[in-house]
């Protein structure tokens, strides 16, 4: 276990101005969010037990997220814990980071006067992020399984990069010496109906998995703009309805009515699609580990490069067509190889064509 920075519960109190309604800025069944402005400036969040668990005298969820989080390194997809502190009555206090774009859930399921739905690159970008952020406490040594992956535990930055959060049920594998200790640890299994793996039937069948099963759910719900358990949908289940429509051969009637999708990127939704179906098969065999989800992913950009082909053959044919209209026109190289094309029309307008530029547009590239 790391060091961690200590806060004084006096500095804490007077961030929040003793834990303030008005601080708060989330709420669940295992903690308390508050947000805080440092001494120095830095704006955090702080996370206490919430009142029901106090009552009860069980901190163990904190407890357990505070074990996990000081174990690893930071990582740049993870909401990071950035020190620890006790309150008053001598429950432990985790300060983390502050994510100020709020939950996934929100972005997705609340019409907000201000906000639209994501654009398809954005919602590819937010799946691979959440994709690396599973990756990456899978890989960790020893592995850890956060067994409550869902758009309420997604939070959002600055930069509106995806980010995972709450690992009150979060479990590391190698904090047992054996399966039956790991067992008697465990208790029952737990996680979030509609996310939560229906082979988790036991505390013996907990394997990274399950949190496969949960992130395919998330995806589909990325795609699709639904939730994962809809009353007024048939069947209420994501997966149940997707799986459904895939048999029917319907696959893309998953997709988001409330957002065109241009052409460039039918190829890689339906990729993800594809890939989501897999992890949430009922046969786990047939899962991929999260690895191979990344990767999968990445690779799901590959029908683009076949669309940007064709686009860069009828960019160059409509060009030779309308040379006749230009007045002037100059042509550049870069070091890289794309070729700029600026002409003056016969009408007096400026045409621009970059190879780099229609990259930049049609690939979602950039998930850091």
């Amino acid at each position: 276990m790391k060091t961690m920075k200590e806060f004084t519960c006096e500095e804490l109190e007077e961030a929040t101005h003793n834990y303030s309604k008005s601080h708060l800025i989330g709420k669940g069944s295992h903690g308390c969010i508050y947000k805080a402005t440092l001494k120095n400036g830095q704006i955090v969040a702080i996370k206490t037990p919430s009142l029901g668990l106090c009552k009860l005298q069980d901190t163990s969820k904190i407890e357990n997220e505070f074990r996990i989080l000081s174990s690893i390194c930071p990582n740049q997809f993870l909401v990071n814990l950035l020190g620890t502190s006790h309150n008053s009555v001598g429950h432990r206090v985790l300060v983390i980071e502050h994510m100020p774009g709020g939950m996934l859930h929100e972005k997705l399921h609340l019409a907000l006067p201000d906000s639209s739905p994501p654009s398809w690159r954005k919602r590819v970008k937010l799946a691979i992020q959440i994709a690396r952020a599973v990756q990456f406490l899978h890989e960790s040594k020893p592995l850890i399984i956060h067994r409550d992956i869902k758009p309420e535990n997604i939070l959002l930055d600055l930069k509106s990069k995806a980010r995972l959060a709450d690992f009150g049920l979060a479990v590391c594998m190698g904090s047992y010496d054996s399966l039956s200790e790991r067992v008697d640890m465990l208790g029952l299994p737990a996680g979030t109906i509609g996310y939560l793996d229906p082979n988790y039937t036991t505390p013996c069948k907990l394997s990274t998995k399950n949190d496969v099963f949960s992130f395919g759910v998330v995806l589909l719900e990325i795609i699709s703009g639904t939730k994962a358990i809809d009353v007024s949908r048939e069947p209420a289940s994501i997966v149940e309805w997707s799986l459904g429509l895939t048999e029917e051969n319907k696959i893309m009637d998953i997709c988001d009515k409330r957002v065109k999708m241009s052409r460039h990127m039918e190829g890689v939704i339906q990729s993800l699609l594809v890939l989501a179906i897999q992890c949430v098969s009922s046969d786990e065999e047939l899962r991929p580990s999260m690895t191979e989800v990344v990767t999968k992913m990445e690779r799901s950009r590959f029908p683009i490069w076949v669309d940007m082909v064709q686009n860069l053959v009828q960019l160059k044919s409509r060009k030779k067509q309308s040379s006749k209209t230009f007045n002037t026109t100059t042509s550049t190289e870069t070091e890289s190889g794309a070729t700029t094309v600026v002409g003056t029309t016969s009408s007096g307008h400026i045409g621009v064509t970059k190879r780099k530029f229609l990259l930049r547009e049609i690939l979602a590239v950039d998930i850091s």
